[in-house]
């Protein structure tokens, strides 16, 4: 557990850094969108962002299965534990 604790704290330092917002607002239960004030495009900044940071890709359309930080980064760590297995 302490590794997933690893890379949600690395998480909220990018998205904090990215998005100009304090990391003390993001919190897990918090809502992803409002919190960070994402529209479109950046959405679209925040796939570049996972992609460079973690070498794996996903859709924007995979934001509708988001809502909180926590849902966003179970999903970002399962497919990094999933690629780090192959």
């Amino acid at each position: 557990m302490e590794e997933k604790n690893e890379f949600i704290k690395k998480m909220n330092g990018l998205l904090a850094e990215e998005f100009e917002v304090e990391e003390g607002v993001i919190e897990p239960d918090g809502l992803l969108m409002q919190t960070l004030h994402l529209d479109s495009l950046d959405r679209l900044d925040l796939v570049v962002l996972i992609e460079k940071h973690f070498g794996f890709k996903f859709s924007g359309k995979d934001f509708a299965n988001f809502t909180t930080f926590r849902s966003f980064y179970d999903y970002l760590y399962d497919k990094l534990t999933a690629k780090e297995a192959q």
